[in-house]
């Protein structure tokens, strides 16, 4: 260090320049080499991390209840929509009168616009993980409901499946007369954006109530991540339209989709026709 200042020193610099001033630059600039080599330096302007004291999940889900939910989405052969609507309300219809399984189906339908010859079920599982795996286990050991799947498999393109929780400050999906049209928005979120998206919503949700539309928000545990779905029932495309541009009459409304629409990253709408045996209607 002290060769550099002797050699700083006798360097012929204009005299306007200050010597010590040169060397305090030098040995900041060997500081900040040797701290952020460290990590010690670097560290210094890293912000904060705000401690969470709990999972995303249970600040955005209904604590007086465990319930789980699963969506499915089948892909059907157009040939066989029919036939599989069919097979599939009767094993519902049989899994709702045993008592021995901890699940219902809260709603079935075929997509009308979006993708065509889909089946989408919404079921639910009283009592969380435990009763998902008591249901599949049980499941796997009912003959009648193994030769129903291998039936049904003929009938398929493809499907997936989702584990989904329910948001706090929506509606409960219940049952509800028909006829009615329901759709289905889907919204892919940033990571990490799931508890702002709540906090938005669950102050937007009161503009969207007056028409009895809400049937329930969902967001996903398990399948696709940070995923949300809104299901809204409609009497048929020109009520939609009607209520959707109301919502646009309430002050507040805009503000809340101003807030929300940079938290996606891409969104889906599906207009579905229930099925026969579908509970909501």
């Amino acid at each position: 260090m002290w060769l550099f200042g002797y050699y700083i020193e006798n360097l012929p610099f204009p005299a306007a320049i200050n010597i010590n001033n040169v060397y305090t630059v030098f040995l900041i600039m060997v500081m900040c080499r040797t701290f952020s080599d460290k990590g010690w330096f670097r560290s210094m302007f890293v912000p904060k991390m705000e401690t969470r004291k709990d999972a995303h999940s249970n600040l955005l889900s209904k604590s007086e209840t465990s319930d789980l939910y699963k969506m499915q989405f089948h892909n059907v052969k157009p040939e066989c929509l029919q036939i599989y609507n069919n097979l599939e309300a009767e094993v519902q219809r049989k899994l709702h009168l045993d008592q021995d399984y901890p699940c219902e189906v809260v709603g079935s339908w075929n997509t009308w616009y979006g993708d065509q010859d889909q089946a989408v079920h919404l079921w639910r599982y009283t009592g969380g993980y435990p009763a998902l795996t008591e249901c599949l286990t049980k499941l796997n050991n009912n003959q009648d409901y193994l030769e129903f799947r291998k039936e049904r498999s003929k009938m398929l393109i493809s499907r997936r499946n989702q584990l989904l929780l329910e948001f706090s400050f929506w509606n409960e999906p219940t049952p509800r007369p028909g006829p009615n049209i329901y759709e289905m928005r889907s919204y892919r979120l940033k990571p990490g954006t799931m508890i702002e998206w709540g906090n938005h919503w669950a102050r937007a949700i009161k503009y969207r109530q007056e028409n009895n539309e809400a049937v329930g928000g969902f967001f996903s545990q398990i399948g696709d991540l940070y995923q949300v779905h809104h299901l809204w029932a409609y009497k048929d495309l020109q009520s939609r339209e009607e209520t959707r541009n109301s919502a646009w009459l309430k002050e507040g409304w805009d503000s809340s989709v101003f807030y929300t629409v940079p938290l996606i990253r891409s969104m889906e709408s599906r207009i579905m026709i229930p099925t026969k045996g579908s509970p909501l209607q």
